[in-house]
């Protein structure tokens, strides 16, 4: 028997497209003494005698598998045969395996299901099968390799239900620049913001004759350092810190609070009832139209409204000390109370005397107003001229 070795170019194009012309004369004439292609039938010592990649020749040019299971065999022995040679598995026998199963699939009839045989579960394909059998996998590309690399990392990470919580835990309520209902609520009254009590219960603890209060403006680098403070989600105030001292940054603080309410304290839907309504000539409609209109504003809208204005009551109260009678208040506050989200400059120009009318009003006749008699089924006192 010859003893030439195969080259490498030689076992490369086997490998590649299944033939072995290259080998020579003496190979093909010893492959016509073989006529069958099922490699159960040749025993592994005649592949050892004749040689593994005349066996190969042989089966990959006159082959033909005769069901699946025969299929299933071949392409087994191939690959326990390709690792008795030293061969390399992923490359030796995948691009012969490749070859039988395209040969399988021209033989199988069109339109037919391979044989579904007990041994085997249903549904798998024949390379599936036998990569199962076998405990190998399929070749990869890079691109599948970092999926699933991808895929290990992820499912190191923290349970998902851990990071959901994380993601949607509730921050606390900020101060400024949000709606009244989204603001931190006072401990005694729900339906009023946190700042808004802080700041009058400091003005009227200590600055009820502080002359000028809330016409004074504070220290605008000390009212953005309580802004942010508050807007991180203070729970509570400590009014002990030196910045609530001053009376002009706790009032300016109070005014900017109002100002940057993104629904104006007196909403944007009433907005235009409220100035037709101040515009009423009957002095008794127009306040009782005043009223009911207060009186349909939303819940957190009304309290704040009803806190604040007896709070500018009290200042006023105390005029003669302070200088701040209900119509110096209005000129301070209604143009923060008594506007619109886009407050316009034609709005502002032409409702000014409107807004400043509407608060010197309120002020004046707070009780009358806010009265809860009416509330409890009690009459109501007679409309304030």
């Amino acid at each position: 028997m010859p003893s030439r070795v195969p080259s490498l170019r030689m076992l490369r194009s086997f490998f590649t497209d299944g033939s072995l012309d290259s080998l020579g004369t003496s190979e093909d004439a010893r492959s016509k003494r073989h006529s069958t292609s099922d490699l159960s039938d040749v025993p592994f010592s005649a592949v050892r005698k004749e040689g593994w990649l005349h066996c190969k020749q042989i089966l990959t040019k006159k082959g033909k598998a005769e069901d699946r299971e025969d299929m299933l065999a071949w392409i087994k022995v191939i690959r326990e045969n390709s690792k008795a040679e030293g061969e390399d598995p992923g490359f030796a026998s995948q691009a012969l395996i490749n070859k039988k199963l395209n040969d399988y699939r021209k033989v199988s009839p069109a339109g037919t299901k391979p044989d579904s045989s007990p041994k085997g579960p249903r549904g798998l394909g024949i390379r599936a099968e036998f990569l199962k059998q076998t405990g190998t996998s399929a070749p990869r590309s890079p691109r599948q390799d970092a999926a699933v690399t991808k895929d290990e990392s992820s499912s190191q990470k923290a349970p998902w239900g851990i990071n959901i919580m994380k993601k949607n835990k509730k921050s606390a309520p900020r101060a400024f620049g949000v709606r009244l209902e989204d603001c931190q609520p006072a401990p005694d009254n729900k339906n009023i913001p946190l700042i808004v009590e802080a700041c009058c219960k400091v003005v009227e603890d200590r600055g009820l004759e502080y002359m000028g209060i809330y016409r004074v403006p504070g220290n605008n680098a000390v009212v953005s350092s309580l802004q942010e403070q508050l807007n991180k989600g203070a729970t509570e105030i400590n009014l002990q810190d030196e910045r609530w001292q001053d009376l002009n940054v706790i009032s300016s603080l109070l005014k900017s609070f109002f100002r940057k309410l993104p629904e104006p304290l007196f909403t944007d839907d009433k907005y235009n009832d409220f100035i037709e309504a101040n515009r009423i000539e009957d002095a008794s409609e127009r306040m009782r139209t005043l009223r009911k209109l207060i009186r349909d504003l939303p819940g957190h809208y009304y309290e704040t409204l009803k806190f604040l204005v007896g709070h500018l009551k009290t200042i006023a109260d105390h005029s003669e000390k302070n200088k701040m009678e209900p119509r110096n208040l209005a000129l301070v506050f209604g143009p923060t109370l008594v506007r619109t989200s886009e407050d316009n400059m034609t709005d502002m120009v032409t409702h000014m005397p409107d807004r400043y009318k509407i608060v010197e009003t309120l002020i004046q006749h707070s009780d009358w107003f806010f009265s809860d008699k009416e509330d409890k089924g009690e009459k109501v006192s007679s409309v304030p001229l």
